[in-house]
């Protein structure tokens, strides 16, 4: 692959030595054919001494004629659209270049760019169009790429979903979106292969595109484990909330009852309407398992489905929770309080210092209303470098939030630190920092922590934060 201007130079170099095409650049590869172009453009411009041979040739239109396909190439790049226009009536000889035509198309020169495009529309059937469609699917984004795109989805339009395979593979998903796009228009493909993409493809547009699909094919003919399995153990949510949907189209409702607990909330959501339409109650299902609060293998997504149910009273199920082995537990258990709006602060202080970082994590959003009620103190130790990072983290965080001087000090004493992210976040803290107007002015701490990080702001700024909290500079 030509990776920048300099590699493109020195391909045009060799192409204008008569060096064979495909031993200079990858002609399956967009981005080869885009750097040479750019290159041989930049090189007739300000560089001509690289390209002494292909230069005094390309200026003659005439002898055009005598040129091999190589040199053809460096023509149709060239920077006076004249020759480039004559290039243009050679393609004849040289297939090969239609990569080129492609790029011609969206040409700034009026008469280049319509010779291109009916050259194009001429010359482009379902092999070739197969093998540009990265190219024209690339150039698509550019001003005047549209016309090319417009070809390619006339001419792949009469291709089987045999022939469009070769796309579905695509390392570039714009590539893969399109080709998908058309096998769903045309009805190419059943809801089994269509299932499959969904579930295989690592492209969130082409999973919601195919899952879709599968959904407004399905019957009850297709309701089978072919189309059913891969939808409901895809990884990505949408793709599983689809898979759920389809469980209720199919007279199979009562199978979406296990994705209750799933560990999205879109799934979740899905699910619950689901098992509701068929006449169950999703918040009597969770309430059974979480009413087993020594049960080691309770799903995560139980507990906050359960308080995504939106009953307050359903809290007292959640607190016990709080000290389930399983980290996962505890940390829903904490979003699922905190959802509910349930939120005990003092019960949930302890948690801060829990091994697990999602549940720290969890706690700390969860107390933010009540920063201004947890023991600065406290907080403050578990800044310090003798705690584990993701605890030091959940305490700064309460401490920005509660603002004032305590946050100030804790801002200022981490501006050494040796985590980054720490060092960092804390620097952007004093920089916001403005005194509380419930604190007295004048306080000489205050001054004294600004003034050990002046190197943060301008002097203006400096006397002016001094000026707010009423320290003297």
């Amino acid at each position: 692959m030509l990776k920048d201007i300099e590699g493109g130079r020195a391909a045009a170099a060799q192409l204008a030595a008569g060096a064979p095409l495909h031993s200079v650049l990858d002609v399956a590869d967009p981005a080869d054919w885009l750097a040479l172009d750019a290159a041989v453009r930049e090189a007739t411009w300000h560089h001509p001494q690289l390209l002494p041979r292909w230069e005094h040739t390309v200026l003659l239109p005439a002898d055009l004629t005598q040129l091999d396909e190589s040199r053809l190439a460096l023509a149709l790049c060239h920077r006076d659209g004249r020759v480039r226009q004559q290039a243009l009536h050679q393609l004849v000889r040289a297939p090969g270049l239609l990569p080129l035509v492609v790029i011609r198309c969206a040409d700034w020169v009026g008469a280049v760019r319509e010779h291109a495009r009916l050259l194009l529309r001429e010359t482009l059937t379902v092999d070739s169009a197969l093998d540009l469609a990265p190219l024209v699917l690339r150039l698509g984004r550019r001003d005047r790429g549209a016309f090319g795109v417009d070809v390619l989805g006339r001419v792949l339009r009469q291709a089987s979903s045999r022939q469009l395979a070769v796309l579905f593979a695509a390392p570039d998903r714009v590539v893969r979106r399109f080709a998908y796009r058309l096998v769903v228009e045309g009805r190419l493909l059943g809801p089994v292969e269509l299932a499959r993409a969904a579930a295989r493809d690592q492209d969130t547009v082409v999973q919601d595109l195919c899952a879709t699909a599968v959904l407004a094919a399905l019957t009850d003919d297709h309701a089978t484990e072919e189309v059913l399995l891969p939808l409901l153990s895809a990884r990505n949510p949408r793709v599983r909330s689809a898979g759920v949907t389809a469980l209720r189209r199919t007279g199979l409702s009562k199978q979406a009852e296990p994705f209750l607990s799933d560990r999205s909330a879109l799934v979740r959501g899905c699910a619950r309407y689901v098992v509701r339409q068929q006449g169950g109650d999703p918040a009597v299902w969770y309430r059974k398992r979480c009413a087993a609060a020594d049960d080691a293998a309770l799903p995560p997504g139980a507990v906050i489905g359960l308080a995504e149910c939106d009953n307050r009273a359903d809290a007292a199920l959640l607190r016990p929770l709080l000290v389930h082995p399983a980290a996962g537990v505890r940390a829903q258990a904490v979003a699922g309080l905190r959802a509910l709006e349930c939120v005990d602060a003092e019960q949930l202080r302890p948690l801060l210092d829990d091994p697990a970082a999602g549940v720290v994590r969890e706690t700390a959003a969860a107390l933010l209303p009540s920063a201004k009620k947890l023991p600065a103190d406290w907080l403050l130790e578990r800044t310090s470098s003798e705690w584990p990072r993701h605890v030091r983290v959940g305490a700064f965080r309460l401490l920005d939030a509660r603002g004032g001087i305590v946050a100030l000090r804790a801002a200022v004493g981490l501006l050494e630190d040796a985590d980054t992210k720490l060092r960092t976040w804390a620097s952007q803290s004093v920089q916001r920092w403005h005194p509380s107007p419930d604190e007295r002015r004048g306080d000489a701490q205050v001054g004294e922590l600004l003034d050990r990080s002046r190197h943060l702001f301008s002097d203006y700024v400096l006397r002016r934060r001094k000026w707010e909290a009423g320290v003297n500079s």
